[in-house]
This record gives C-alpha cells, sequence and structure tokens, in this order.
C-alpha cells in the first residue's frame, strides 16, 4: 500500500515509460520483419502456421513482465533498502524484515501486471487476437511476474551498487530473452541449446501463454506451471536468506 500510494503520483508517466519499448519492439519488428517473414511456422512439426506478429506479441507479453518486474525488485527495491532506508522505517513498526520482503515481491509483480494490462489492451485494439483465453492468461503473467521479481530480489540482496545490476540484465536477462522462443521458435536451436533453454524460466512462461494467443490450450500446462511455481518458490527462499543475511551483517 505504501509503494501504492507513492507510485499513484507518478502512475501515467510509469506507465508510459514501462509499456513504451514493448511496444517500439512489436511494432518495429512485428509489422516491420513480420511484414518480410510473413507467417511463421510453430510446433515440433511445423504444422501450424500463424503472423509473425501474433508469434512475436504473445512472447513479448511475457518478455514485458519479466522486463517489469526485475526493474522494479531491483533499482526501486535497492533504493528503497540501502539509498532511502525505507525497510528500516518500516521496521521499526512491529513489522518483519520477512513481511517487507514478501511484500515488495508482490508489488514488483502487479506493477508487472500494470503493465501487461497496458499492453494487453493495446494489443487488443491492434486486433491481434481476439481470444478469450486471454483472460486465463492474465494471472498466469501474474505469476510471471511474481517468479521474476523473486529471482530478481536475490540480486538485491547481493548488489552494493546500482552497477551490479548490470551484470544480471546483460548476463541472465538479455540470453534468456533469445534463447526462450519470443523472436523465433526454439526449434531452431542447437540440442544442446535446446535443452537448456527448456528449463529456462521465462521459455516456460511463453509456452503457456503463446497458445493461449492462438486461441489453444499448452501441450505442456502442468510441467510449465511447475517449473514457474518451483523458480518462484525457491527465488524467494533464497533472496530471503541473503537479505536476512545482509541485513544481520
Amino acid at each position: 500500500m505504501r509503494n501504492l500510494l507513492v507510485w499513484r503520483k507518478l502512475a501515467i508517466p510509469s506507465l508510459v515509460g514501462n509499456i513504451a519499448e514493448p511496444l517500439m519492439w512489436l511494432v518495429a519488428f512485428g509489422y516491420g520483419m513480420g511484414a518480410l517473414v510473413g507467417e511463421i511456422s510453430v510446433g515440433g512439426d511445423g504444422a501450424a502456421k500463424v503472423p509473425y506478429i501474433l508469434f512475436l506479441a504473445s512472447g513479448s507479453i511475457c518478455m514485458s513482465a519479466m522486463n517489469a518486474a526485475s526493474f522494479e525488485a531491483l533499482y526501486s527495491a535497492f533504493s528503497r533498502m540501502h539509498v532511502q532506508k525505507t525497510w528500516d522505517g518500516i521496521m521499526n513498526a512491529p513489522i518483519s524484515l520477512d513481511s517487507v520482503l514478501l511484500a515488495e515481491m508482490l508489488w514488483a509483480a502487479f506493477k508487472a501486471l500494470f503493465t501487461v494490462t497496458a499492453i494487453l489492451g493495446v494489443m487488443l485494439a491492434l486486433g491481434i487476437s481476439h481470444s478469450p483465453k486471454l483472460l486465463l492468461a492474465w494471472p498466469i503473467l501474474l505469476l510471471v511476474g511474481m517468479m521474476f521479481s523473486c529471482i530478481a530480489l536475490i540480486f538485491n540482496a547481493l548488489a552494493k551498487g546500482y552497477d551490479f545490476f548490470t551484470y544480471y540484465f546483460t548476463l541472465v536477462l538479455t540470453p534468456m530473452m533469445f534463447l526462450s522462443g519470443i523472436f523465433f521458435p526454439r526449434e531452431q536451436l542447437p540440442p544442446l541449446v535446446r535443452i537448456i533453454s527448456d528449463w529456462l524460466p521465462l521459455t516456460n512462461a511463453v509456452e503457456i501463454i503463446r497458445p493461449m494467443f492462438m486461441d489453444q490450450w499448452p501441450a505442456s500446462p502442468w510441467r510449465h506451471g511447475l517449473v514457474l511455481v518451483g523458480y518462484t518458490v525457491a527465488g524467494f527462499w533464497v533472496a530471503l536468506a541473503l537479505t536476512r543475511k545482509r541485513f544481520r551483517a
């Protein structure tokens, strides 16, 4: 609630900033490259063909949830924890560090949900997809935001300054963007890289969300869902352990 009250003062510029980049990706690649590519084969056998703009949109919405949650759980959370000492002020009340970290995780996830909701609205307005299954994709995108906020909070606990986050974005998030089937089918990857890609958190998010954009059901929803939940639970407990250690130091 505290973060929401602060964010309300800059809600419009914040949302515009968060949705501008993914929409530029969508327009530049979806309509620009999409005009050259036309349709793209999906599935292992390549039996189904969909417009490239639809393929890209269904992956980029997951990337947007990842980026929005990561930025909030890194830069904003670090500012509140280390620079502004907001966490210390909150803990002067009868509130534990565990509760503060849980609240930061949930806030980053809901911040990501605000962003993807706005992007989904634009996609619906452009007629990219009108699948009713997108209503079910909405809570899954919230889980995606929770997962990446938990992972980001691990690096937040380790950071000594803002520059540290460059390693996370460059060495973790950027490679994941290109290996998770957002811009091209993962079937194009070498076999070993494909095996690694199968277990990336972003890959499993895309594998659940993309079929819903195409008005289909995911092929292995329970497997992908368990991977998302596993990353979320493990990420939160590691972040909690490291944050406790940091505050004891």
